[in-house]
């Protein structure tokens, strides 16, 4: 299948500003573009890239006074399969995981393993280890947590989401890696596109999502505890600790978001391509 996903992002500033996005499809999923990428602004500013600790792509520009819009517009082949469901796949003992590994069982900013690793066990120490044990973890966290945009609060943590019991997509990713890390498991957080292919339209705003992929078996399963059930049409677009990893865009000065808008269709007869 074909996907169309694309974005028109907004912010006024008072004075020319510094800024670092996060706005690229992840190197993962090149391949997939169909002709090039684009991102632009307006008005037009030089933006160069580079990839940042964990391998996404960031870009660097001065967004001048008065403000920025940057526009997305993407054509991404996808294969139409939900996510991957392996129950055989097992958790390796730490000391047989790769070093580049080792950091996604460490507590990190929003996932506070500290804080929650007696209720983890607690929860799911009697759970078989591998698929298992994270399905359990993805189950309690989808149940125990209530969705809502209301819910939403930049600083709220894995402990807050777990005392609270509310949030949003990138909530559920937290609470859920953060349990996953304090049984052994590595967990990362995602960002990207992700639109409502393949399942009944809900009525609610399309926005950027996140999810979490777990290291079992030698390899990155995707997970997701919002919506407890394999998806498709996800297009990567950054991996990290946490979400403060994966900020779609960070300034270095005061700018006050106008407009925020982003798609992610299914093409449903789309046009030959090569």
């Amino acid at each position: 299948m074909l996907i169309r996903v694309g974005f028109e992002i907004t912010y006024a500033a008072p004075q020319p500003t510094p800024m670092v996005t996060m706005l690229s499809i992840h190197p993962s999923r090149w391949s997939d573009i169909v002709g090039t990428e684009s991102i632009t602004t307006d008005p037009n500013v030089p933006i160069t890239y580079y990839r940042d600790s964990f391998g996404n792509v960031c870009g660097r520009l001065v967004a001048p006074a008065g403000g920025i819009t940057f526009h997305g517009n993407t054509l991404v082949r996808d294969s139409g399969q939900p996510d991957v469901v392996v129950p055989a796949a097992q958790q390796l003992p730490i000391d047989r995981l790769p070093d580049e590994c080792l950091l996604y069982l460490m507590a990190s900013r929003y996932c506070e393993t500290d804080k929650l690793t007696d209720i983890a066990w607690s929860l799911f120490g009697n759970t078989e280890p591998g698929w298992n044990r994270v399905q359990t973890i993805i189950a309690f966290v989808h149940n125990h947590v209530k969705f809502g945009y209301e819910h939403a609060h930049a600083m709220k943590s894995a402990h807050d989401v777990y005392a609270q019991g509310n949030g949003v997509c990138r909530d559920y990713a937290h609470l859920a890696l953060t349990f996953c890390r304090c049984m052994g498991i590595p967990a990362r957080y995602c960002t990207g596109y992700m639109g409502d292919i393949g399942i009944p339209y809900d009525g609610s705003v399309m926005d950027f999502s996140g999810w979490f992929e777990v290291y079992l078996s030698g390899r990155w399963y995707t997970c997701d505890a919002r919506h407890n059930k394999p998806r498709i049409g996800r297009i990567l677009m950054g991996t990290g600790r946490d979400a403060a990893d994966v900020a779609l865009t960070t300034s270095f000065g005061r700018m006050d978001l106008v407009k925020f808008f982003v798609i992610s269709d299914e093409i449903k007869n789309p046009d030959p391509v090569d």
